[in-house]
C-alpha cells in the first residue's frame, strides 16, 4: 500500500491535538490528526469522573470557541469531554481514529511515520500525544514486598471501590490533595509527600495561573529575563472538595515513608498497616513513537527551539509542559503554543 501524503500530520487528538488543527485549518494548510484513542476528549474520558479543573469554564477554552459555562464553576471532567467532542465536530477537524503511532522517522524531504492503518509522510509533524499514558512509579525501598493493592492515579475512579479500607496516597500536588479529599471524606485515608504541600490561596485558582503563565510568556518571546512561574504562591489549587477537606482537618500529611512492607508502610520503627497503595506521583511525556530520532534528553524531554525540536525543525512538540511553552499543558495555555507552532510551519 502507497503511503500517505499531506502537509502537517498532528499525533494526538486531545487539547493540544485539537488547537494545532484549529490553527491549521484557519491557514488552509492540508492535515491529519492521528489519534490513537476511540473516540475523543484525549485523556479526559479515563480521569476520574470527580476530577474538577482548577478554574471556571471560560478560563478553560481552546481557540475560536469558549466552553459552555457550569453551573458550579470548577467544571468536572466529564464536561471538558463533551466540549471536546463538539469543537473537533464545530470545526470539522479530520481525525482519524484509532489509530496508533509507531514511530517517527526523518527523510531527506519529509519525515515518515508509520501507524497501524499504514504509512504517512509530511513535511511537518506535531507531536501532542501528552502524558496521561506515561503514569510514574516511583521506586521506593520494599515497593515489591508489599502484598496489598497498589494504583496509581490513572487507574483511580471513585472511593466506593476503597469502603471500610485504609489508603495510603502517595503525593503532594493537586491529584494527591483531591483524591485524599474525597477518600477522607467516608475512607480512613493517610496521605504521604516527599515534602509539605503548599496550599494556594482560596481566592487563587486557573485564572490567576494562567495570567501569570501569560505574562511569563510574553517576557520570554520579548528577550526578557524568565519571570519565573508560581512557586511563592503554592501548588494545589483550593478547589471546593480541597477545602472543605481542609475545613474538617483531612489534608495533614505525614512525611514519606522509609520502606513499604508486606502489609503497609514504616516510618522508622513504626509500622502501619494499609489495604491499599495510590500513588499521585505524576507523568513523564509520551515519546516513544519519536525514539528514532534520538533527540531525547537525559531528563526525558526534548530541547527546544520556540516550537520546533532544535535537532529536527520539522517536528513541533505541543502540550507536554513548560518547556514546551508557558502553561502549554492546560486547556487555556496551548492554543497560544499551537498558534506560535502554525505560524512557524506556514512560515
Amino acid at each position: 500500500m502507497e503511503p500517505s501524503t499531506t502537509g502537517v500530520i498532528v499525533i494526538g487528538g486531545g487539547q493540544a491535538g485539537l488547537a494545532a488543527g484549529y490553527y491549521l485549518r484557519r491557514a488552509q494548510v492540508p492535515f491529519v490528526i492521528l489519534d490513537a484513542s476511540r473516540g475523543p476528549g484525549g485523556a479526559w474520558p479515563r480521569m476520574w469522573p470527580t476530577l474538577r479543573l482548577f478554574s471556571p469554564a471560560d478560563y478553560a477554552r481552546l481557540p475560536g470557541w469558549p466552553m459552555p459555562p457550569w453551573r458550579d464553576g470548577f467544571p468536572p471532567a466529564s464536561h471538558v469531554v463533551d466540549y471536546l467532542a463538539d469543537y473537533e465536530k464545530r470545526y470539522e477537524l479530520p481525525i482519524e481514529r484509532p489509530v496508533h503511532v509507531r514511530s517517527v522517522t526523518a527523510g531527506t524531504h519529509r519525515l515518515s511515520v508509520d501507524t497501524t492503518s499504514g504509512e504517512w509522510h509530511a513535511r511537518h509533524v506535531i507531536s501532542a500525544t501528552g502524558t496521561w499514558t506515561r503514569p510514574f512509579w516511583p521506586a521506593y525501598p520494599g515497593a515489591r514486598a508489599y502484598q496489598g493493592r497498589q494504583l496509581h492515579t490513572v487507574h483511580y475512579r471513585t472511593p466506593d471501590e476503597f469502603a471500610g479500607q485504609h489508603v495510603l496516597v502517595v503525593g503532594g500536588g493537586n491529584s494527591g490533595a483531591q483524591i485524599v479529599a474525597e477518600l477522607s471524606a467516608t475512607t480512613r485515608t493517610t496521605w504521604a509527600t516527599h515534602r509539605p504541600p503548599r496550599f494556594l490561596p482560596d481566592d487563587v485558582d486557573g485564572r490567576v495561573l494562567f495570567q501569570i503563565a501569560t505574562r511569563r510568556a510574553i517576557a520570554l518571546e520579548s528577550g526578557q529575563p524568565d519571570p519565573g512561574g508560581i512557586p511563592g504562591l503554592g501548588d494545589i489549587v483550593m478547589v471546593p472538595e480541597v477545602r472543605a477537606a481542609r475545613d474538617r482537618g483531612d489534608l495533614s500529611p505525614r512525611p514519606l515513608f522509609d520502606a513499604l512492607t508486606r502489609d503497609g508502610a514504616r516510618w522508622g520503627t513504626l509500622e502501619t498497616p494499609f489495604d491499599a497503595i495510590i500513588w499521585c506521583t505524576g507523568f513523564r511525556p509520551a515519546l516513544d513513537h519519536l525514539r528514532p530520532l534520538r533527540l531525547r534528553e537525559h531528563d526525558g524531554t526534548i530541547t527546544m527551539r520556540g516550537t520546533r525540536a532544535a535537532r529536527e525543525p520539522r517536528l513541533h512538540l505541543l502540550g507536554y509542559g513548560d518547556w514546551t511553552g508557558p502553561g502549554s499543558a492546560t486547556i487555556l495555555g496551548v492554543g497560544r503554543t499551537a498558534r506560535a507552532s502554525v505560524a512557524s510551519i506556514v512560515g
